[in-house]
């Protein structure tokens, strides 16, 4: 079932009431079931699979912490959350290949063909990520199977995160919520401001997206260069947009998840950009992948940081796909960390000789133009076509004429214009942003009527723009 269809919206509005009208114990069940149908809903094969996935590792954390061959048995564990996930993401890249070297005609890929693995890198990171906590002490297994498979199969989040994290997500569903106007208002609000981003954004600029790498041979140089510009906006209000419609489901459940976006285009280095962008994937690499690196690795001193960097970085490029262009992109980041961390003191003394406002500017330009360049290589099918992109780029004509050439709605551009700038004044003008959020939220009848006229004004595009399907870009992952 597509999430951004009316029909999703309108089921999941009916749901949410008759959550509100069950008893606490039967709720998360209640969800757990309604999540199973919706992953049914794009495979009925994917469905068993994840029910006896979500069985595995729940019955290993019950078995981790009084089990006499706890090391063994938690890296069996990992092992076989690690070995599914190849299996059925990587099996055309890492698998295959080697079967072809030994001439046994044997495909691996055509099982993930069968199972359809939607959203595999998602559940995985939090099957593993909950099972780390156990074997370090750092929560508890959880007794109800119910709750548990509701954390691996939640459905807002199912097929593009947040990657939650068990011990903030499980808690919650041992709290006793009692109907909240205001909190299920809020919820609304929240998913219609990420459908916005989605629909009235993201999905109009992905036919030019589509069209520039489905030939890049074709591509003239100026198309190169304005989707050059374009990508780190289309993946942002894609992504975001999932996040937010995400994030606003859940919270009419009463359920919080973590938070994804923290104004990333506002960062001034690649370092604090991965602070504000995918936050929860980022995150979990850095807590359970690059602390433990660090620690392992801890007599090398500063050397430490720079391999659990690399390391790092390479497992999070792969986790975004199988191919060498997602390694690459790992490789990309890995080598702006370590160069900012080496050359900290040296760009301080420099750039503390600028006008704060030029330094601040400058910073948050090339962060941006540097991520944009590493999206080339998130898009491309391959290493050889990303390259490709950057041998045809010359000429530079970024014209609201070109914008209109390459047919490129132009609403999708002010749109994207006006959300940052509601951005930036959160970010650098709070003061402002404070008395335009009160004059906004104000009791007053003329305040409530703007208020319904936007949410109005929303809607209506979204009816308009509806027809115009396009898959969220993260739920291939």
């Amino acid at each position: 079932m597509d999430i951004i269809s009316f029909k999703f919206v309108a089921l999941t509005i009916a749901a949410v009431f008759i959550y509100y009208l069950l008893k606490h114990k039967y709720r998360a069940g209640y969800l757990a079931i309604l999540s199973c149908a919706f992953i049914a809903s794009f495979n009925y094969l994917l469905l068993p699979y994840i029910v006896i996935y979500s069985l595995f590792n729940y019955y290993i954390g019950l078995k981790l912490p009084n089990s006499n061959k706890k090391i063994t048995l938690y890296r069996i564990a990992i092992g076989i959350n690690i070995i599914q996930l190849v299996i059925l993401n990587y099996a055309a890249f890492a698998i295959d290949p080697v079967f072809q070297l030994l001439n046994w005609e044997l495909h691996a890929s055509k099982l993930a063909e069968i199972i359809v693995p939607i959203g595999i890198s998602y559940f995985t990171l939090q099957g593993i990520g909950y099972l780390i906590n156990i074997k370090m002490g750092w929560e508890k297994p959880e007794r109800n199977f119910p709750d548990f498979l509701l954390y691996i199969t939640f459905f807002p989040k199912f097929l593009s995160g947040p990657v939650e994290r068990s011990n903030h997500f499980l808690p919650q569903l041992k709290e006793e919520k009692a109907f909240n106007q205001e909190q299920v208002s809020d919820g609304l609000r929240i998913a219609l401001f990420g459908f916005l981003k989605k629909v009235a954004i993201a999905n109009q600029m992905a036919p030019f997206v589509i069209a520039v790498f489905s030939d890049l041979n074709g591509a003239d140089g100026n198309s190169l260069w304005l989707l050059l510009f374009l990508l780190p906006l289309y993946l942002y209000f894609d992504f975001s947009g999932y996040t937010d419609i995400a994030i606003g489901f859940a919270k009419m459940f009463g359920i919080s998840l973590l938070p994804n976006f923290d104004r990333p285009f506002f960062a001034q280095n690649v370092s604090t950009f991965w602070k504000k962008f995918h936050i929860s994937l980022a995150s979990w690499y850095g807590d359970y992948i690059f602390r433990q690196t660090v620690f392992k690795r801890r007599k090398w001193g500063v050397y430490a940081s720079m391999y659990a960097v690399f390391i790092t970085w390479t497992l999070f490029g792969i986790w975004h796909g199988a191919g060498w262009n997602f390694m690459f992109l790992g490789l990309l980041q890995a080598l702006a960390v370590n160069y900012e961390f080496f050359t900290r003191k040296w760009r301080y003394r420099f750039f503390k000789k600028w006008p704060k406002f030029i330094r601040i500017w400058f910073g948050r330009i090339v962060t941006y133009l540097f991520y944009g360049v590493s999206l080339v290589f998130f898009f491309s099918p391959d290493l050889h076509s990303a390259f490709l992109f950057f041998s045809g780029m010359s000429g530079l004509d970024l014209s609201i004429i070109t914008v209109i050439y390459y047919n490129i709605p132009l609403s999708a551009i002010v749109l994207s214009a006006i959300y940052f700038l509601y951005e930036l004044l959160q970010e650098d003008h709070t003061a402002i942003f404070d008395k335009l959020y009160k004059f906004w939220w104000r009791a007053g009848k003329w305040n409530r009527a703007l208020r319904w006229t936007l949410y109005a004004f929303i809607l209506s595009m979204l009816f308009v723009l509806s027809n115009q399907v396009q898959q969220f870009i993260y739920a291939q992952f």
